[in-house]
């Protein structure tokens, strides 16, 4: 067997073995280490770049890096686990005439191998000139480091790498070639009597775009509270800003050999089209299962894709796809347990497929939310959900939360859709379809905002712009009728399933 860190591949018998890049990175750095025991920090500052992850998270990668290359937690013939000291590469090695000592430290920082979205906080320029605000600065990037670290699916810069900058003129690409990185976040901070102005800004740190900027500006007296709400703001629009941006990457590099990482970033970008044909996305993830079958991320992913076409009507109402979802689901939830995304993923599907397993589903949801609290998607979905429950006053609160946190994002149609539904639970009609048609006008495709409207318009007295509507309705979900639907979509308020029933009636759905 053949590890390349040049190449980063590993082969067996000269046949490519596929490697998670985060599990690469850790064999390679276990074979280069295999002099002494390598402890649990080591392989935080090493491979995981300084960010703290679960005990579950790092004996996943390292029992993935024993079946890449022939081992098991069992014999442990070549990777070995001492309790309570760390992990040590006991195999023979034999280093090859090119392979040197440098070359195998020679990890993968350029522009086409930086694999995982990877983010270095920079310290906060403090451009106000008054020296007592540098402790407000240099909190603020801490702050925004400690949010960042529960956005799952980012590698986060510790502090102590990202601050030896501080007070520096620093060259972008430069930056991100010593950290590793993709992508930096830097800001300023400047005091202008009693107000504070922050600013902050996303680099990528490979071809220096700039992908998000914003300002923030907050009174003095109230220091800890605009620092709270930087924090939060920035965090929850970088989590959806840096997927875009790798889903764009992925698209402009087009790698010749595909990993389950690279299916994911597909399978992403085709979920956001939300198109019958564009939940291909599903294939992709099922090649980045069968390449890496215990990816949770993907697992994850597919579970609420299988729910988004069966929401939508795209799917037929088979209880083999429901099945196959909340095992996907539960499958994922077992793996990693911590990952805030997994969680809401998971969630959704529960609720939708699971039938008698509502409390679960909100009780994910919960979890999710107390992991990674400025989560906007989640937010969205677990107030959907607690609108659904009747509960409309505690989901608008989370919807408007959401709505705050990240107010450009561009699956809003998902709050405007959620908001309707409150109304219509509230008997507020009118409402309703202002809801709707701003959902519509952003996803024209939405057929739950398509439902709410064609049931407004009939309790407006609306009946033949109510008929048009169904039609629409129709044209997404063409095998739609009123008791697929009613047993499809969980409405656990009897009062909003029988003011669906009978408006979808009076509007030309079929029973």
């Amino acid at each position: 067997m053949t590890l390349d860190p040049a190449r980063r591949e590993l082969r067996q018998a000269g046949n490519l073995v596929s490697l998670e890049p985060q599990v690469f990175d850790l064999l390679e750095f276990l074979i280069r280490m295999r002099d002494r025991v390598v402890s649990r920090d080591d392989l935080m500052t090493e491979v995981w770049r300084g960010r703290i992850v679960s005990d579950a998270t790092l004996s996943s990668r390292v029992n993935a890096a024993r079946v890449a290359i022939g081992d098991n937690g069992a014999e442990q013939r070549l990777i070995r686990t001492l309790p309570r000291k760390g992990v040590r590469f006991v195999g023979a090695v034999a280093e090859a005439a090119e392979t040197t000592p440098e070359s195998l430290a020679g990890r993968a920082r350029g522009a086409g191998e930086i694999r995982l979205p990877s983010v270095a906080v920079l310290p906060f320029a403090n451009i106000g000139g008054d020296p007592e605000q540098d402790y407000f600065a240099d909190g603020m990037a801490v702050e925004i480091i400690t949010a960042l670290t529960r956005s799952s699916g980012l590698l986060v810069i510790a502090r102590n790498s990202s601050f030896a900058f501080k007070g520096q003129t620093v060259d972008i690409r430069q930056v991100g070639r010593e950290l590793g990185v993709g992508y930096l976040l830097e800001g300023s901070v400047r005091r202008d009597g009693d107000r504070l102005r922050i600013t902050g800004q996303l680099v990528d740190a490979v071809s220096g775009t700039h992908l998000w900027a914003d300002r923030f500006e907050g009174d003095l007296h109230d220091i800890f509270a605009l620092q709270d709400r930087v924090a939060e703001s920035v965090v929850a629009t970088i989590e959806p800003t840096l997927q875009r941006a790798e889903i764009e990457r992925h698209r402009q590099e087009r790698p010749k050999r595909l990993d389950a990482y690279d299916l994911l970033l597909q399978a992403f970008a085709l979920e956001h089209e939300f198109t019958a044909d564009s939940m291909t996305a599903l294939r992709c993830l099922e090649q980045a299962l069968a390449i890496e079958p215990d990816y949770a991320p993907a697992m994850a992913a597919a579970a609420y894709y299988h729910t988004q076409r069966h929401f939508q009507g795209w799917t037929p109402p088979e209880g083999a796809v429901r099945a196959k979802a909340l095992r996907l689901a539960d499958r994922a939830v077992e793996l990693a347990p911590n990952d805030a995304q997994i969680l809401w993923m998971a969630a959704f599907a529960v609720w939708n497929m699971a039938g008698e397993g509502r409390e679960k589903a909100r009780d994910l949801f919960s979890r999710s939310l107390l992991l990674n609290p400025n989560s906007a998607m989640a937010l969205t979905l677990a107030g959907w959900i607690e609108i659904m429950c009747g509960n409309q006053g505690t989901g608008r609160e989370m919807l408007a939360r959401a709505q705050r946190l990240n107010p450009r994002d561009p699956r809003n149609w998902l709050i405007s859709g959620a908001m309707a539904i409150a109304a219509v639970a509230d008997q507020d009609f009118a409402d309703a379809a202002s809801w709707a048609k701003k959902a519509l006008a952003q996803n024209p495709r939405f057929a739950v905002a398509l439902r709410v409207l064609a049931v407004a318009l009939v309790k407006l007295e609306q009946p033949e712009r109510a008929r048009r509507v169904v039609q629409e309705l129709l044209a997404v979900e063409p095998e739609l009728t009123i008791s697929s639907f009613l047993t499809r979509i969980p409405l656990p308020v009897e009062t909003m399933a029988r003011t669906y029933a009978k408006a979808l009636n009076a509007a030309g759905l079929p029973q």
